[in-house]
């Protein structure tokens, strides 16, 4: 589990072997160029880790990466979890590009994330939207991967794994929409049934947090609203995350 105090902070650690894994193969296939500066492992799970240990050494060994052995107590210090495991990736930045004609993708499904003010929420989007088939998702300037440790152990790695924008969303949406795309947002007014609405590719969904939602400005340049029914009367939002699951697995079946 996270450190409460620590929910927030700053970080380029990745903890645990899914997140260091998935940072790893991210890497060779060119998604992500987060440099990792040090592979960490406990000692005393040598034995009983030993796979991941082989497999460790022989990523470190290909890419070049340092992997040095210490104690429980060090890696204590340092993480801002408890389950790493004994295994951790001491890591830079990840430079985010800026959304363009030229690097978005012609056709596919992307996602924008607008108001999610809890890197966990954040990362358990990102973790849906990627077993979904999600091709990518748009950022603000301001977003949760400088907790980019924290909303990898929350996304289970797909944080490192997809590919991520960041910059100005509003000029991004119109990029999109040059591109074919249309814009659905999750929302209530003047909106449509998630099942009978139209959701094919090329799509950007937009999505906002519970408290504070998407933006009206957004809203205007949606295609279409789009939202999820409840099973009984209920007044309160589901988390972005839930909603987020909701809708790109709908987006996943009518494309599939």
């Amino acid at each position: 589990m996270i450190k409460e105090e620590n929910r927030q902070v700053a970080s380029n650690i990745m903890e645990g072997m899914t997140s260091v894994s998935a940072l790893l193969a991210a890497k060779e296939t060119g998604v992500n160029n987060r440099p990792i500066l040090e592979i960490k492992f406990d000692r005393a799970k040598k034995e009983k880790k030993a796979r991941e240990l082989a497999f460790l050494t022989r990523k470190c060994r290909e890419l070049s990466i340092p992997l040095s052995f210490t104690d429980a107590t060090a890696l204590r210090e340092i993480c801002i979890g408890n389950t790493h495991g004994g295994i951790i990736a001491l890591c830079g930045d990840r430079t985010l590009p800026s959304p363009s004609a030229e690097n978005l993708p012609k056709s596919g499904f992307l996602c924008l994330l607008e108001g999610i003010e809890d890197p966990y929420n954040f990362g358990y989007a990102l973790r849906s939207l990627y077993a979904a088939g999600c091709d990518g998702i748009l950022l603000g300037q301001r977003n949760w991967m400088s907790a980019a440790g924290v909303v990898a152990r929350a996304s289970a790695g797909a944080s490192e794994s997809m590919p991520l924008w960041a910059g100005d969303t509003d000029a991004a949406v119109e990029t999109l929409k040059g591109l074919g795309y249309r814009v659905v947002c999750a929302g209530i007014r003047d909106s449509v049934g998630l099942y009978e609405a139209d959701l094919k590719k090329p799509l950007l969904l937009v999505v906002g947090g519970e408290k504070r939602g998407i933006s009206a400005e957004m809203l205007e340049r949606a295609d279409q609203i789009v939202r999820i029914d409840y099973g009984r009367v209920f007044r309160g939002s589901l988390s972005a995350a839930s909603a987020a699951t909701v809708l790109a697995f709908e987006i996943l079946r009518q494309n599939s």
